[in-house]
């Protein structure tokens, strides 16, 4: 019998700015992807800068289990696919551990192939709804045994040839836009999804460079991506950019930190992903950017940020989409703004990774932050800059962003905040505490 994994708590404390240039792990959208499209492109995809955290290792995993050849040299990851259509029945079940991307992404692929597999993943992963997932991939053929509620572990059939559909999504969702569209790679004819609020397009930007053929149009009813089947996906030579969610925690840290000053190197900018920024900067922040440019289609810059006064906003709940993983920090910062910042439009975190708005709101009440918890979102009334209580011990629920945002919330609080268990912080982040070390905290 395996002996019960032993918490690591975590406590992070500033006795003076933060200072420096760090860079932050590549993006975790883009990586989960460049792994599964160099898998279905037929001869070899060069990955550099991927994210070897938990989360997509094991989408690495499963592509191996499906056939395709992945393995890491010394500074880059070569992909040797199977073209599309090509995946093999895995012997194995698929462990997803903690990563519901990879889980969603990876429905959509096997949706079309003639092969049954079977998803597993951790306890959060397994008590995360794939019911919205479940829904248009049955439409298109395949068929599910889940456990009660659509949850994992999950054993799903694909339908070759699957039947190509035009689907509206109900909720605003990159990861089920991003299933149908995977589905539709080894499907003939067009798939269609329709966004009525438009949701990060890392999916459509990549499937483009790989060859596929995509239209994308604005209609009444929204934005529409179509996708013609059955292309041959070329090889690539990837540069992942540095994901802007976890760019997110070094950001906040030194607007926090009095007399700070940070510079993020390589942070991706994609439009559909940097809602953090605008609204940061619509409070006062102290953030601007630098070398601007384009790498693999993707917007990339360094980002020198400043401790600055924040002043409390009610945030759009349009932009949400473009930031939903970016919450959990921004309450962190609505905490040391003047006055009330209201965030509404964010069902999505209540099936997160934990319930992000609930778990949130109990750890600030813990460290002496005043919230008020709303149905969609959270409304938190800062300090003005103070220093906050601190004094907690915060339960972070196995979720990696819950650990960083409180991890960054004791830089400035009168007693320390302790996270109850750092180790999820690896699935996204492994480097986060060096990181932190090396701009000065302790």
């Amino acid at each position: 019998m395996n002996a019960p994994a032993i918490a690591q708590p975590l406590t992070l404390s500033a006795t003076g700015p933060l200072t420096g240039t760090v860079t932050v792990p590549g993006d975790k959208s883009i990586s989960h992807r460049a792994l599964m499209l160099g898998a279905l492109a037929v001869g070899e995809t060069v990955i550099t800068g991927l994210l070897e955290g938990e989360d997509v290792l094991a989408t690495a995993a499963a592509m191996r289990a499906m056939g395709a050849d992945i393995e890491r040299r010394e500074t880059s990851w070569h992909v040797h696919g199977v073209g599309v259509g090509g995946l093999l029945q895995p012997r194995v079940a698929l462990d997803m551990g903690n990563s519901g991307t990879s889980t969603r992404l990876l429905m959509g692929l096997v949706a079309s192939h003639p092969i049954t597999a079977t998803f597993i993943g951790d306890a959060s992963l397994s008590g995360r709804p794939m019911g919205r997932v479940i829904d248009p991939l049955s439409l298109m053929g395949a068929s599910f045994t889940a456990s009660p509620g659509g949850r994992l572990p999950l054993t799903m059939r694909g339908l070759c040839p699957a039947v190509p559909l035009r689907y509206t999504l109900p909720v605003a969702s990159a990861q089920v836009k991003s299933a149908v569209l995977l589905a539709g790679l080894n499907t003939p004819g067009e798939t269609s999804v329709v966004e009525p609020i438009a949701t990060r397009d890392h999916s459509e930007r990549m499937l483009a460079g790989f060859g596929a053929t995509l239209r994308i149009e604005t209609a009444p009813e929204g934005r529409v991506i179509t996708l013609i089947g059955e292309p041959e996906l070329r090889p690539q030579v990837i540069t992942v950019p540095g994901d802007p969610s976890s760019a997110a925690f070094p950001l906040v840290a030194a607007l926090i930190v009095p007399g700070s000053s940070v510079t993020i190197a390589n942070v991706g900018m994609n439009p559909t992903r940097a809602g953090l920024i605008g609204v940061l900067q619509a409070m006062g922040a102290d953030i601007s950017l630098g070398q601007q440019r384009l790498v693999g289609g993707e917007p990339v810059a360094d980002l020198h940020v400043r401790h600055s006064p924040l002043t409390g906003i009610e945030v759009p709940p349009d932009i949400a989409p473009s930031m939903i993983d970016e919450f959990p920090i921004l309450f962190v910062a609505a905490a040391f703004a003047q006055g009330r910042t209201v965030m509404r439009g964010l069902e999505e975190l209540r099936v997160k990774e934990s319930d992000r708005i609930a778990v949130m709101a109990e750890g600030l009440r813990a460290c002496g932050v005043t919230v008020e918890e709303l149905p969609d979102g959270l409304i938190v009334t800062g300090n003005g800059g103070e220093a906050v209580a601190g004094g907690a011990t915060v339960a972070a629920k196995l979720d990696h962003r819950i650990a960083m945002s409180f991890a960054v919330l004791g830089l400035n609080a009168r007693a320390p905040v302790t996270v109850d268990d750092a180790r999820p912080i690896a699935t996204s982040f492994p480097g986060f505490v060096a990181m932190m070390k090396s701009l000065g905290a302790h």
